[in-house]
C-alpha cells in the first residue's frame, strides 16, 4: 500500500468478506488486523484483495488454524457425541463384558433425545431452517414440526427398548429420507444452516451432517440384521 486510497481499498475489500467484523489497516506498517466471527482462510482474503495485493501472516499455521476453526464450529456436536458415547459405554459395561448391541441402542436413544431437545427449544425456527433443504419439509412445511416429535418418540422407544425391530425400520426410513436433502445441499455447495441442533446453534451444512445421519442409518441397518 502506497497511499491512503490503497489503504481504504484494502480495508473495504477485507470488510466485505462474510464473517469479518472489523478491519484496521496501516500503510505505514503494511499490515492489517482482522477481527472475524470464525476462522477464515487466507486464500479467501487473497481472493477478495485481487492480484494487486498479497496477504500473508507471520508465524501463521494455516493447517492448525483450519483445524481449530473446524473444532470451534462443530464443538456442540462433538461434545454431544462424546457425552452420549461415554454414557453408552458406562451403561452397558458389566462384569459379563461389553454388549455392543445394547451400547448402540443406548447411543441411538441418547442421540435422538438430545437432538430433539435442541429442536424443541425453538420449534418454529427449526421448521423454518429444515424446510430450506429437506425434501419432505420443502413440499409439506408441517413436517418440520412433526420431525422433532418423531425424533423424541424414537429416543423414548430406544430407551424403553420398545418394539426394537419396528423402531429400527422407522429410523432407517426417516434418516434415509432426511439424508437426501443433506447430500443435495452439500454436493451443490449451498451455504445454508444445518438444522440438526435446531435454531440454537449456527452450524453450517457440511460432511459432518452427512456422517451424523449416515451413522444412524448404519446403526439401524446393523440392528435390523442382528434382530432378523
Amino acid at each position: 500500500m502506497t497511499c491512503s486510497n490503497c489503504e481504504a481499498k484494502v480495508k473495504s475489500s477485507l470488510l466485505i468478506v462474510p464473517g469479518v467484523t472489523a478491519v484496521e489497516v496501516s500503510r505505514d506498517t503494511q499490515s492489517a488486523i482482522i477481527s472475524m466471527e470464525r476462522h477464515i482462510d487466507l486464500s479467501v482474503f487473497q481472493k477478495a484483495l485481487g492480484e494487486k495485493y498479497i496477504i500473508s501472516a507471520t508465524g501463521h499455521n494455516e493447517t492448525a488454524e483450519q483445524a481449530m476453526g473446524w473444532f470451534a464450529t462443530y464443538k456442540p456436536i462433538l461434545l454431544i457425541f462424546g457425552y452420549i458415547t461415554v454414557i453408552s459405554v458406562i451403561t452397558v459395561s458389566s462384569g459379563n463384558g461389553f454388549n455392543i448391541w445394547e451400547a448402540m441402542r443406548v447411543f441411538m436413544s441418547g442421540f435422538f433425545l438430545s437432538f430433539s431437545f435442541f429442536k424443541m427449544l425453538d420449534l418454529a425456527g427449526f421448521a423454518e431452517s429444515y424446510a430450506m433443504y429437506d425434501i419432505v419439509a420443502k413440499k409439506f412445511r408441517p413436517w418440520g414440526y412433526i420431525y422433532a416429535f418423531v425424533e423424541l418418540a424414537l429416543g423414548i422407544a430406544f430407551a424403553a427398548n420398545y418394539q426394537p425391530l419396528i423402531v429400527n425400520y422407522i429410523t432407517l426410513i426417516v434418516m434415509s429420507v432426511s439424508i437426501i436433502g443433506v447430500l443435495q445441499s452439500v454436493f451443490n455447495k449451498r451455504k445454508i444452516k444445518c438444522a440438526c441442533l435446531g435454531a440454537v446453534f449456527n452450524l453450517p451444512m457440511s460432511t459432518v451432517t452427512i456422517i451424523e445421519d449416515s451413522l444412524m442409518i448404519g446403526m439401524s441397518i446393523a440392528m435390523i440384521i442382528y434382530m432378523a
